[in-house]
């Protein structure tokens, strides 16, 4: 675990630690999960034997199955890929979606994914399956903060795009490229704290009365219209 720590932090998601265990090795897993800002949840034994059977020493990693990209590298790509756009989800909770998400963005050129190393979409078994592979070459990068990665975006030149029910419609906005198109999470939507950093506000026009579409079938069809311009 402390090996894992301090050569891939990235690769974890959330550290498991049995409750009431405070032997010195733990703490200082505690310790590097902190500085890493990395999740620590006290579970019980029984939490911990159900993720794993092995030996433990009251300590689980639970990894992604990804590699993340560094932020700085990926806005660097998006101008060279064939869909000059990014993704980024804004608590987007359901793997399914997630994966479906990234296939699409794959097929259609996108040059990646930004998710938020909080209150997102464990990025495991099941968004691996929705996605058909495409998260093995879909560069992720996670971030601590997605408002100020959306400047960091804007300063380096990208629209700000957010997808929303009551914005332009997206077949007629004066859109511009590269850009990173938001996307909220099922039933809530991109929330205010996040969408005071958004340059534009698009929406899916629809022909009949309708609740909402899918985040992953917005985000398909946003795609394919970003991809006409």
């Amino acid at each position: 675990m402390r090996e894992l720590l301090e050569s891939a932090p990235k690769r974890i998601d959330t550290v498991l630690v049995r409750k009431g265990q405070r032997d010195a090795k733990v703490q200082e897993i505690v310790s590097l999960a902190d500085d890493n800002r990395i999740k620590v949840q006290f579970v019980d034994d029984l939490t911990l034997r159900r993720l794993y059977s092995g030996s433990h020493q009251g300590v689980v990693a639970i990894t992604a199955a990804v590699e993340y990209a560094e932020l700085d590298v990926l806005i660097a790509s998006v101008k060279d890929a064939p869909l000059p756009v990014l993704l980024a989800l804004d608590q987007v909770q359901d793997p399914g979606n997630l994966g479906a998400m990234a296939r699409t963005a794959w097929a259609l050129g996108a040059a990646g994914i930004i998710v938020p190393r909080h209150g997102g979409a464990y990025i495991g078994a099941g968004a691996m399956r929705s996605s058909a592979g495409a998260l093995h070459h879909l560069p992720v990068a996670r971030v601590t903060n997605l408002s100020q990665t959306l400047d960091t975006c804007a300063d380096a030149g990208l629209s700000i795009l957010c997808a929303d029910a009551e914005g332009e419609n997206l077949y007629t906005a004066a859109i511009h490229l590269p850009a990173v198109l938001v996307l909220g999470g099922e039933g809530k939507g991109v929330r205010h704290g996040v969408g005071k950093h958004c340059q534009m506000r698009l929406a899916v026009p629809l022909r009949r009365t309708f609740d909402s579409l899918n985040v992953a079938q917005a985000a398909a069809i946003c795609l394919a219209r970003l991809g006409q311009l």
